[in-house]
């Protein structure tokens, strides 16, 4: 009888959501039995803001600790959660076909109908941002906790709505409550916004070949080029940096942006080619950025 795969996870209902739809993929596409491990990270058990935190690797790094210890065969990761900076113990063995990658609103009107004044809740400087292009007349409150907590400060009437990933709130089954999904030339996403990363050692050939089963090409050229712009910007998830990159298989189109917290300043390019080329598409995009000012926006932010 064949040991089922330990696959790692946070105890959040959104980390074992998602989880468990890569653990129910993989079994169908292979054959194998994966049973998730529950696993607290700092990031849960910590009250700071995830800002104060360093934002980047925060979720992570437990994770990937008990993979390092063999506590876990693998482990399953919100995309725009990991850091750039690869290690090279770790083999990022899939990457899932991409979900919504659009944020969306959870509140009882669009955004265009809340009233002057009106408290938006986000941990996200980069919605944060984005926001304040849009309506500068509204309260932005950092918040934390998980999906849940979050949606209840918004039918508590702490506040009067929220900003979170769409594909999240389909994950865990809330997306009745969505008001408005933003369109990307709205509010870019987080590089990698929508996807999950699959990782396990990089010394596992047998396991990277298995877990290549849910691998989605397109979306690791896609999600590729974005994380490219956000190394080569030398940011984290917790800066004010949106990318979205979208293709036929053949030719990549990539946005990136980086606005000023309050709003009044930003930073957008465009650019296109082959797919093969993602990550220096990125790179070179980054530096077009970089060249119109994105690297000051971003110092002000760390200030």
């Amino acid at each position: 009888m064949t040991v089922p795969l330990r696959l790692g996870t946070r105890k959040s209902l959104m980390a074992t959501s998602q989880s468990q739809i890569v653990a129910d993929r993989l079994t169908a596409l292979t054959g194998r039995e994966v049973e998730l491990v529950g696993v607290t990270t700092f990031g849960d058990v910590s009250r700071a803001h995830l800002t104060q935190l360093g934002g980047t690797g925060v979720f992570v790094n437990d994770l990937r600790g008990r993979l390092l210890a063999g506590e876990v065969d693998f482990a399953v990761h919100s995309l725009k959660d990991l850091p750039t900076k690869p290690d090279e113990r770790i083999a990022m063995a899939a990457i899932t076909r991409r979900d919504d990658p659009r944020d969306a609103l959870v509140g009882p009107v669009k955004l265009h109908d809340l009233p002057a004044g009106a408290r938006i809740g986000t941990g996200s400087p980069r919605r944060v941002a984005q926001l304040r292009l849009i309506r500068p007349d509204l309260e932005y409150v950092p918040i934390r906790g998980n999906a849940e907590t979050r949606i209840g400060k918004v039918t508590s009437g702490e506040l009067d709505a929220i900003v979170l990933a769409a594909a999240g709130l389909v994950r865990i089954r809330r997306d009745a409550e969505i008001a408005q999904v933003f369109e990307v030339d709205e509010m870019l996403p987080a590089p990698g916004q929508g996807a999950l990363a699959v990782e396990c050692l990089s010394d596992r050939d047998d396991l990277i070949e298995l877990l290549s089963a849910v691998d989605d090409p397109l979306t690791r050229a896609a999600v590729g080029a974005e994380r490219s712009v956000l190394a080569a910007l030398e940011a984290g998830c917790a800066a004010p940096v949106g990318a979205f990159a979208s293709g036929d298989g053949h030719i990549l189109n990539l946005t990136a942006t980086v606005v000023a917290v309050d709003g009044a300043r930003s930073v957008r390019k465009s650019t296109s080619g082959p797919t093969s080329t993602a990550v220096e598409m990125g790179r070179d995009l980054a530096a077009a950025m970089i060249a119109e000012g994105a690297d000051t926006l971003m110092g002000e932010q760390a200030r």
